[in-house]
């Protein structure tokens, strides 16, 4: 049985949620230079980083499920393979290839990625320089 058709979500939801996995991304990634210049923000940047990701993540998770529950509820890989797609069908696959299209995924691992570099490089920068401080 079907439930509610498939739809995008707006697009200030999707930059939301992006924002708040990158300022997660940023505030795990800032922990390394604070424990060398504020030691007492770590703890409280790190339930920042933690409940910010339980919100992204929460919300990529359901994306993902709302995409797979589409596909199978339509039976859109089998339609797909007999060549039986009907015009609801090709509304669930523009649904579905706009979702992913307008996705920020890239983007926010790019970020992630990008990030985890320059915490790392400050981390050893900053340990280098206690060591000859």
């Amino acid at each position: 049985m079907k439930t509610q058709k498939p739809h995008i979500v707006p697009k200030y939801v999707t930059y939301g949620f992006f924002s708040i996995g990158l300022f997660s991304a940023i505030a795990f990634r800032a922990i390394i230079i604070l424990q060398h210049i504020e030691p007492d923000w770590v703890r409280p940047v790190w339930y920042f980083g933690v409940v910010g990701y339980i919100l992204f993540f929460l919300y990529r998770f359901e994306i993902t499920k709302k995409r797979k529950k589409a596909i199978s509820d339509y039976g859109l890989l089998e339609k797909i393979e007999n060549k039986t797609l009907s015009d609801e069908d090709r509304k669930v696959l523009t649904y579905l290839l706009s979702s992913i299209k307008v996705s920020l995924e890239d983007k926010n691992y790019a970020l992630i990625f990008l990030l985890s570099i320059v915490a790392i490089t400050a981390d050893i920068i900053l340990s280098i320089m206690n060591i000859w401080g």
